[in-house]
């Protein structure tokens, strides 16, 4: 009898509480020595600086050395894995771990190209509350189910200098009003730039009469009804945008350096902290502040996974699993190291480290959780090439 109730209850726990203790010494044991690569955007100075931060933890701590690997994009990760496996290299492969999320995420999903379930069996998932948020569980649509670890959260945030602008727009049709007012003022990255794209996502969330069928994948819905809206409006505002629409900033840093030199008014990271470094670095003004559109901006939670042909999927697993520590995390959310939102959940931390979160400094241009607002939840992944495709069709040059 007490047998088959100590089964009920093993059987009704969360399965990362049973993380089998020694296998997961086995794959401590399995990782030393072992050299990762993992292949990661290379674009931001102190993303960078943070990568080789935890490769000099996982070294001291694990013996496994980590090798960033940087992207320019992540697709051309993603290509590689999709090559090696018809190639035939199927346990030899020349990436370890990747950090992804949305399509690329889909597509080696899709392919079964991915190493796993793990991400449950690390031990310091024992942090993560897949409660707490849908894009925990749910990539841009695309199930988990254990085939990548959570690395943390961003949100879109849009940025301006209150000295030459005090009152900044705050939606979609807002913004295109002040563009007519000012013209050559305000701009976007150029799609398929990720920026860009998540620019298309929240502009169409706010414009489209039916916003319900973006959680659907793009196949299965009337794709010209839905974008109507969406291309009448980058229409109007192209004709009055920065070099009428004829050029686009080709990253968020681009933004930032135009706000700097007062060639635009509003700049747009998905880094919440990124305004608060720049004035930091001495790149921006420090009268540039931060905020949110006022039915909240786009949302979501980028991940690492591992392909299926890794030849260190072990010390892969060793690094995803320091990456969800409080300690990374911690480190992480510092807006002078990086400002990346934790994925972890706060009330299951020890009240050290709960601490050690409450004093985190916090940039003058960086918003605080309560001032991010709502956090409006990514497409289905699907969305991102039909609208990079349809956007190219029509404004390209």
């Amino acid at each position: 009898m007490f047998m088959r109730f100590f089964l009920i209850i093993c059987l009704a726990l969360p399965s990362f509480l049973f993380a089998n203790s020694s296998n997961w010494t086995d794959t401590l044991q399995e990782a030393k020595g072992q050299t990762v690569y993992f292949n990661a955007w290379g674009g931001a100075d102190n993303i960078n600086d943070y990568i080789k931060w935890v490769a000099k933890k996982v070294k001291e701590d694990h013996n496994v050395t980590l090798k960033h690997v940087k992207l320019a994009d992540t697709a051309d990760a993603v290509s590689r894995v999709l090559a090696e496996k018809a190639a035939g290299n199927d346990d030899k492969g020349s990436i370890d771990l990747i950090w992804l999320n949305g399509e690329n995420f889909r597509t080696l999903k899709n392919n079964q190209l991915l190493y796993g379930p793990f991400s449950q069996t690390l031990p310091n998932y024992k942090y993560i509350d897949e409660s707490s948020r849908k894009s925990l569980t749910q990539d841009f649509g695309t199930a988990v189910e254990g085939m990548e670890s959570p690395w943390g959260g961003a949100q879109v945030i849009f940025m301006h200098d209150t000295a030459t602008l005090t009152t900044a727009p705050k939606s979609i049709p807002a913004l295109l009003d002040y563009a007519k007012e000012n013209i050559g003022r305000i701009s976007y990255p150029e799609p398929p730039q990720f920026l860009g794209t998540t620019f298309l996502k929240q502009a169409l969330i706010e414009l489209t009469e039916f916003p319900d069928e973006l959680s659907f994948p793009v196949s299965d819905i009337d794709f010209d009804k839905v974008t109507q809206p969406l291309w009448h409006y980058l229409d109007e505002l192209h004709s009055v945008a920065w070099r009428k629409g004829s050029s686009f900033p080709n990253s968020s840093g681009q933004m930032m350096r135009l706000l700097d030199d007062q060639e635009i008014d509003i700049a747009l990271s998905f880094d919440v902290s990124a305004a608060s470094i720049q004035i930091e670095q001495g790149n921006l003004p420090d009268t540039v502040r931060s905020y949110v559109f006022e039915r909240g901006t786009i949302g979501n939670t980028h991940f690492v996974a591992i392909p299926y042909n890794s030849a260190s999927n072990a010390g892969a697993q060793v690094v995803a699993n320091f990456l969800l520590s409080p300690e990374a995390q911690i480190k992480k959310q510092n807006p002078m190291v990086w400002g990346d939102l934790s994925v972890l959940n706060f009330k299951d931390l020890t009240l050290e480290d709960q601490q050690k979160f409450n004093d985190l400094p916090r940039g003058i241009a960086t918003l605080s959780l309560d001032q991010l607002g709502n956090s409006l939840p990514e497409p289905h992944g699907s969305w991102v090439e039909a609208l990079e495709t349809e956007w190219r069709k029509r404004y390209a040059r």
